[in-house]
């Protein structure tokens, strides 16, 4: 998610907002299937019931279940003018039972692994590039031929959105555009399934409108058979921080910080403190890290901190809904601190093994985030106020493909007179 500072205006600012679609190529789906947790040593966890066993009576009770089965029951005379009973069939055999395979371990970070000299996300994490765009520059998309991915049957067409920061109306007129929903904000897209990558809140006028409306188009999917699902963002780790722990010191690694001070830094609005709710902290604290879609893994954050907390997908999603539900400010505050990281594969000799050892663990063909808009991607840079003129505002086209092809990036810069992005997955020339 664009959780950093310095990617746009605190307040929303009018205009029309176009939103482009990606013209990258697709890549084939992953057909790799993730492995179902195993069952948890010694039994059911906490708090899960145990269904009762009813008495056994009659022939179970002679031969209880795991024990030898009795032999058939000979059959008797068959009526007269009725035909002889069929000999009773065998039971088949029981199939073996295989082991659950095997869960690697989380990777131990080095100590400061990725943090810039003087790093504090106290301070507006996206600096304010000077001296313009490089002389060459990597072109929004690239091309890369197209293959089919291949989905289950009955799936329904996979999309993406990307950080939106506030900004309910363009979310609202993007969403209309594909056809997802109506002019009344109903969910129209029967089984089309829909993600978002994180960042809802801050820096736009109604975050707290927006979480809403996913939340709302959440169920209303769900009923039309598809599903409308959201990632973690490092801006709602950081709405948690405040609303939790307000102005309680922490240690930001620069000095004492608090989360209250680092949210109004990073384009926290007051009116939407005052409307969020406890359901809404639930929702939000509840949000997955990370996602496997047609090939695609989805994350917030262009950051290889994800690596920290597990080897598994599974793995990594429970361990940081754990430590959000350990309710503990130092470690919320490092949650927020690594998910605040960026440019992990920009760089063009180092950014596509970072990105390959993200899906070599995680799984997938091509990795897709929000988090960094693409203007800084790409060395542009708009106004932080919003008013910019047409010429030196970022022109935005669509979806950003970099890292050998193997990365997606989803966000436009909607706080920065760019555009909020949605794209239909795989991307097509």
């Amino acid at each position: 998610m664009t959780q950093g500072a310095g990617q746009g205006p605190d307040v929303w600012h009018g205009g029309e907002t176009t939103y482009g679609v990606g013209t990258g190529a697709g890549v084939p789906a992953d057909a790799r299937q993730q492995s179902p947790a195993p069952p948890p040593p010694g039994g059911p966890g906490p708090g899960v019931p145990v269904p009762e066993t009813p008495p056994l009576t009659g022939r179970e009770a002679a031969h209880p279940p795991g024990s030898a089965p009795p032999p058939p029951m000979p059959a008797g005379p068959a009526a007269p003018g009725q035909p002889a009973a069929p000999p009773p069939v065998p039971p088949p055999a029981p199939a073996p039972v295989q082991p659950p395979a095997g869960t690697g371990a989380p990777r131990t970070p080095p100590a400061d692994e990725g943090l810039p000299e003087a790093y504090t996300p106290t301070e507006r994490d996206l600096p304010v590039l000077t001296g313009g765009a490089p002389e060459v520059r990597e072109p929004t998309m690239v091309d890369v031929p197209a293959t089919s991915a291949a989905r289950n049957d009955g799936d329904g067409p996979l999309y993406v959105v990307g950080d939106v920061h506030g900004y309910l109306d363009e979310l609202r007129e993007a969403l209309r555009r594909f056809g997802i929903i109506d002019a009344d904000d109903r969910w129209i897209a029967g089984n089309a399934r829909l993600w978002f990558l994180g960042d809802f809140t801050d820096r736009g006028p109604d975050g707290v409108g927006v979480i809403e409306l996913v939340m709302q188009l959440s169920a209303e999917a769900a009923a039309a058979g598809g599903y409308c699902k959201a990632l973690m963002g490092n801006h709602e780790l950081l709405l948690l921080g405040a609303k939790r722990f307000g102005d309680q010191p922490v240690n930001s690694g620069a000095g004492t910080a608090s989360f209250q001070a680092a949210w109004l830094l990073n384009g926290g609005q007051r009116t939407d403190m005052e409307r969020l709710r406890d359901h809404h902290l639930q929702w939000m604290s509840r949000l997955d890290a990370l996602a496997l879609a047609d090939g695609h893994l989805l994350l917030h954050s262009d950051a290889t901190c994800y690596l920290d907390y597990g080897a598994t997908i599974e793995d990594v999603n429970d361990a940081i809904t754990e430590a959000l539900q350990r309710n503990d400010a130092e470690e919320t505050w490092d949650l927020f601190r690594k998910f605040t990281k960026r440019f992990a594969f920009r760089d063009e000799e180092a950014g596509p093994g970072a990105v390959r050892e993200m899906l070599d663990t995680f799984g997938g063909k091509r990795l897709v985030h929000g988090h960094s808009p693409i203007p800084y991607l790409l060395g542009e840079v708009g106004s932080e106020d919003g008013t910019d003129d047409e010429e030196r505002s970022p022109r935005i086209e669509g979806p950003h493909v970099y890292a050998d092809g193997l990365a997606v990036a989803m966000d436009g810069g909607v706080t920065m007179a760019g555009k909020l992005l949605i794209a239909q997955l795989p991307l097509v020339p």
